[in-house]
């Protein structure tokens, strides 16, 4: 049975809501009440079925509506698609990826034939039908990583490992949580994680790269990160911080189900195969409170959560405005009850 995608913005009326199937599936990102910075990488492998992690490469009910937001994004600002010009293989070695796991997971969906480097990919939901050279840019009415990034739901970095580092060096990047590809295009590692306060005094970003570097083809990793956006926009970059920032001076105590957001983000790390690069889906999923709190468990945890955050993660992630609206609209649900341990409702 193929998923029924739901027709629903991102912007303007803002009509993007979750199924009850889907707030179950939700990625919520807190195993216990409290929440800091951490190396929370594991092994990206298959999780339980009917989760976002029944396939490696997720696609839901939002993928139409998601695929339309991006397309708006590019037209009003194409930056946000850039491939340095040594990154053209790590594009065709993403299409490939990301096309087999597509067809893998959702072959009612999707479909992949090859014949050599003579392929054949069928996108049902987006109406595509496109036969083409692997190898040859001149056969794609895009670059292969654009081409396939205005197909798959998330955002896009691909690394380049050299001199010990990973350097930023091609991406598509239109529901970023306010950072910018075109200034971070061409960065290291470090260099591009300056601004999150905390984690650099604990070490946590040498032992990311660490980690990063070492990661072995056939063997991705992942890590959950998290923060918050008034009303359901993908599009949070700094570019369009006119659009968005305000929206944090309209929360109310009565609005605050509505408006309030939780954004997770599930972060998975590839070895591609001819390049050598690694490519860092940021794959963002979005959750109003008046959803999120149908989960008791949830409800109470988030709620600790936010209540207990150093004030300089809030600052962080942007909550101070709103956090004493939340806290005190969350700390209703809270009946001090104890909540069982792991990510899943009850």
């Amino acid at each position: 049975m193929g998923i029924t995608f739901r027709k629903e913005t991102f912007r303007d009326d803002f009509t993007f809501k979750n199924s009850p199937e889907h707030i179950r599936r939700f990625p919520f990102p807190f195993h216990e009440d409290a929440y800091m910075y951490a190396v929370n990488i594991e092994p990206h492998v298959v999780g339980p079925k009917g989760s976002v992690l029944e396939n490696l490469i997720d696609v839901d009910e939002h993928y139409v509506a998601e695929m339309q937001d991006r397309a708006l994004v590019l037209a009003e600002d194409p930056l946000r698609c850039q491939s340095l010009p040594h990154m053209t293989l790590a594009g065709w070695d993403l299409l490939e990826l990301l096309m087999e796991q597509q067809a893998l997971g959702y072959p009612e969906h999707f479909t992949l034939t090859r014949d050599g480097d003579r392929w054949r990919w069928i996108n049902r939901p987006l109406g595509i039908d496109d036969t083409f050279t692997f190898g040859d840019t001149s056969t794609l009415p895009y670059g292969p990583m654009e081409y396939i990034t205005r197909q798959s739901q998330g955002d896009f970095c691909i690394l380049d490992q050299r001199d010990g580092n990973l350097w930023m060096d091609a991406g598509m990047v239109t529901t970023q949580a306010d950072w910018s590809l075109d200034f971070d295009i061409g960065m290291n590692f470090f260099e591009w994680h300056a601004p999150v306060p905390l984690a650099h005094e604990k070490g946590i970003f040498v032992r990311a790269l660490k980690f990063l570097t070492n990661i072995q083809q056939g063997k991705p990793a992942r890590r959950l990160n998290w923060t918050m956006t008034i009303n359901p926009r993908l599009d949070t970059s700094p570019e369009n911080y006119h659009k968005w920032g305000p929206d944090r001076a309209t929360v109310t105590p009565e609005n605050v189900g509505d408006k309030v957001h939780l954004r997770v983000e599930l972060q998975s790390f590839w070895r591609l195969p001819r390049s050598n690069g690694i490519v860092f889906p940021i794959r963002c999923y979005l959750i109003k409170m008046d959803e999120l709190v149908t989960q008791p468990k949830w409800a109470r945890r988030l709620h600790r959560v936010i209540r207990d955050l150093p004030d300089e993660l809030a600052n962080y992630k942007g909550l101070t405005r709103y956090r004493p609206a939340l806290v005190e609209w969350l700390s209703k649900l809270d009946d001090g009850s104890a909540t069982s341990p792991g990510f899943g409702p009850d």
